[in-house]
């Protein structure tokens, strides 16, 4: 389930769209190449988008290892324009090209090939801190899954979704790890199907019961108590705890609030844009239509219907009953509990 891995100066990319039908690897050659798998969706969710641009941005150094040192920080700023430019929801993916950049500017003294083998060491440098971070998301929130605890999640936060284990579902994994009989609902998570292609699919290879259900159904579950509490992933979140993430996460948020369910969103510090006050300011990407009007290549809505298709939503952080980080949890998060959390790692101090 590696979404991405780096061989002989070259990225290879699971292609999730084929998903859970076909396993394919993209190969990667240059910068273009990776952005172009990210726009299309062969890698998708945060963290993995983050870690594949990292590794974009080596990609570009070793193409432009023969320029003068000028002409080559010019078209590295280029290349990492680029790639930034392929999604703006998540933040993420312009932390990392930015992480990538800096280090390519402090690099004064060494020549374009040396600077190039340095982003490249940082790149999985990053890749590696991602499966770390992971598993320490996934430490703090096992401590609030209950044994029997039946689970409801929305979209993929999982290994798919990161470079490894998983945010939201390294949450369930690390619950399992420690003994706990746990049952996850996968809603399907429409217009993508994350859900119901990639969700069922990790969960039934590490046999952790999994039962899919259609993106309407959710409500009615609730109703019937037979949900304990609902964990989502995140791709950007805001300073005061506005957290965007997979269309539909809001309606589900609201539907938990209603019936007294409590709602999560594991995420890494890297999907925190504190320069954002609140949601409102947060980019939201619209895609192309043709995933809500096509399904696998075939019309299922009649020609010429309008559509109107944003990849992701906005819940504020009053429905947020707490937000799962690698240094702690933040219950009913605010600006000041998020700002004291940040000023703790400024200052070497975990929190929990």
């Amino acid at each position: 389930m590696d979404p991405l891995s780096w061989r002989e100066n070259k990225l290879f990319l699971l292609d999730q769209r084929l998903l859970p039908g076909r396993v394919e690897l993209v190969e990667c050659r240059d910068w273009r190449s990776v952005a172009d798998c990210i726009k299309n969706m062969v890698v998708r969710g945060a963290p993995a988008i983050g870690a594949s641009a990292a590794y974009g941005m080596a990609l570009a150094a070793f193409e432009l290892a023969e320029e003068k040192e000028t002409e080559f920080m010019t078209r590295l700023q280029m290349a990492a324009s680029g790639l930034t430019a392929t999604r703006p929801t998540a933040v993420n993916l312009a932390w990392a090209v930015e992480r990538m950049m800096n280090v390519a500017k402090t690099q004064a003294g060494l020549n374009p090939h040396e600077i190039a083998s340095v982003l490249e060491s940082e790149a999985n440098r990053l890749a590696a801190e991602d499966v770390a971070v992971n598993r320490r998301i996934g430490d703090f929130g096992a401590a609030l899954v209950a044994d029997g605890a039946t689970i409801l999640t929305h979209c993929n936060a999982g290994a798919l979704a990161t470079v490894g284990y998983g945010t939201a579902l390294g949450v369930v994994r690390s619950a399992v790890s420690q003994g706990k009989r746990v049952t996850v609902f996968a809603d399907e998570t429409r217009p993508y199907l994350q859900g119901s292609r990639l969700t069922a699919w990790e969960l039934s290879r590490d046999n952790i019961p999994v039962t899919l259900i259609a993106d309407n159904m959710a409500g009615f579950l609730m109703q019937q108590k037979k949900i304990d509490l609902v964990l989502v992933g995140a791709d950007r979140i805001a300073a005061n705890g506005d957290a965007a993430n997979k269309i539909g996460t809001y309606s589900v948020a609201v539907l938990a609030s209603y019936h007294g369910v409590p709602f999560y969103v594991a995420a890494p510090f890297s999907t925190f844009d504190l320069s954002l006050e609140g949601g409102d300011r947060i980019p939201i990407e619209e895609r192309c239509g043709q995933e809500i009007t096509h399904f696998q290549g075939i019309r299922v809505a009649p020609e010429g219907v309008g559509c109107y298709n944003p990849s992701f939503d906005v819940t504020p952080a009053g429905l947020i009953t707490a937000i799962i980080t690698e240094d702690g949890i933040i219950a009913s998060p605010d600006k000041e509990k998020i700002e004291s959390l940040f000023g703790g790692r400024r200052h070497g101090r975990h929190q929990d």
